[in-house]
């Protein structure tokens, strides 16, 4: 599979998040986020392992119970089933990898 960048697709998972899948395969899943500031992601978990990048912005993520702040060129990744919240401290974009595939981000 091949993605070629594309400014549309994006879809609104909670108000000021959207989310756009680029390429999936048999085990994992890209995805791009974009965060407006201010808009947080509530504390919640899902079975799916989590690695993501943010490429610009500022946020603030809680991961089983420790906070972090991310700026641009950092890095996580947060196990399965381990509980996580994030909070856009500025309009921040990202990128994220899911295994498996979370089948409710698949177009």
């Amino acid at each position: 599979m091949f993605y070629k960048k594309d400014p549309y697709g994006y879809r609104t998972m909670l108000e000021g998040a959207q989310l756009k899948t680029l390429v999936w395969g048999e085990r994992t899943l890209l995805c791009e986020f974009k965060m407006e500031k201010g808009k947080t992601i509530p504390s919640h978990t899902h079975p799916h392992e989590q690695t993501g990048y943010l490429i610009s912005g500022r946020m603030r993520f809680t991961i089983g119970g420790e906070t972090y702040e991310v700026e641009p060129g950092d890095s996580w990744s947060i196990r399965g089933d381990v509980e996580h919240a994030a909070e856009a401290l500025y309009d921040s974009k990202g990128v994220e990898v899911f295994s498996p595939v979370r089948e409710e981000y698949l177009p």
